[in-house]
């Protein structure tokens, strides 16, 4: 094995050793909506393991409120929209309750013509999220390169708004991959919102930096 390939396989194995700890329910699916990654919190909310949601129809995991919002969705995703979709839910818990809540999905791929992912948070309504560890900070430029990453900017467009080249926005990007071990965006972004970074449940994404107040 050479060592970039060695090193990719380092990098995505603390990813999601990362993944696996979070504590808010999250999913990785791909266009269609089936799970191809979950952690054990979106497991535990379905009553089985992060290998028995693979393959899985998210959708059928968590019944849509309305069906007009799926369909939009679908819809804005084949035209290769890149915005921030929820979805109201609601779902039969372990234990035979009845729970409401949201999905939140976020479209992240490398690069604007490649097919995306996507990044699925689960909101449960009237739950208190446990406390997580105090949020990583980054610098004022970092976060905003992260925060319009997650959006679905292209390196360029986030040259053109943060008065940056595409070389400048990349210098960013590699150095925040190789701080968090991030083997591509998708990766970066999921571990952006892990650590704390960028703020759950919020559009446009905000990031919080070494700026912001505590």
């Amino acid at each position: 094995m050479d060592t970039g390939r060695a090193d990719g396989v380092v990098w995505r194995n603390r990813a999601l050793t990362l993944f696996d700890r979070v504590s808010v329910p999250v999913a990785v699916c791909d266009v269609y909506g089936l799970v191809v990654l979950a952690n054990p919190a979106m497991a535990a909310e379905c009553g089985t393991t992060p290998g028995g949601l693979r393959g899985q129809d998210v959708l059928d995991l968590f019944r849509p409120e309305e069906s007009g919002q799926v369909e939009r969705i679908a819809e804005a995703l084949r035209l290769r929209h890149r915005s921030r979709y929820q979805v109201s839910v609601r779902w039969r818990a372990p234990d035979g309750t009845e729970r409401l809540g949201e999905l939140t999905a976020d479209p992240v791929s490398d690069s604007v013509d490649e097919t995306p992912a996507l990044l699925v948070m689960l909101r449960v309504h009237g739950a208190s999220p446990p406390p997580g560890p105090e949020p990583v900070r980054v610098t004022p430029v970092e976060g905003r390169v992260l925060a319009l990453l997650a959006a679905g900017a292209t390196t360029a467009g986030a040259g053109r708004e943060l008065g940056l080249s595409k070389d400048g926005v990349t210098y960013h990007l590699r150095r925040l991959s190789a701080r968090w071990h991030a083997a591509n965006r998708t990766e970066l972004v999921a571990r952006a919102y892990a650590l704390g970074v960028l703020a759950p449940g919020v559009w446009p994404p905000e990031a919080r930096t070494a700026d912001s107040p505590g």
